[in-house]
């Protein structure tokens, strides 16, 4: 059997699904910058003047945590969404095997 080649191999495929994912992480960079504002000036109200390492400690890790997971979480939706996914086979069918049969003993 022979497994079926990856949407991504098309290079306007490629471009068009990559363009999406810029775009997708354009908009998850704008709510994380409002999201780390938001969350600087509610710490700011509460804790008032604190030292400066804690804003800046705050700001990266809510920045980085928020970034990675809409990276992480893009990249599986459009792996999904371009038909990557399914033009991945299972490693019994690419070896051209056949499931083992069941009560059978190996």
């Amino acid at each position: 059997m022979t497994r079926p080649s990856s949407p991504l191999d098309d290079p306007a495929t490629a471009v068009a699904i990559w363009a999406r994912f810029r775009r997708l992480m354009r908009w998850m960079f704008l709510i994380t910058l409002a999201t780390v504002i938001g969350a600087l000036s509610v710490l700011y109200r509460q804790e008032g003047r604190v030292s400066i390492h804690f804003y800046i400690a705050v700001a990266v890790g809510v920045s980085f945590a928020m970034l990675l997971t809409s990276g992480l979480m893009g990249l599986v939706f459009l792996s999904n969404a371009s038909g990557h996914d399914a033009a991945v086979a299972k490693p019994d069918e690419a070896e051209g095997d056949q499931p083992p049969e069941e009560g059978r003993n190996r």
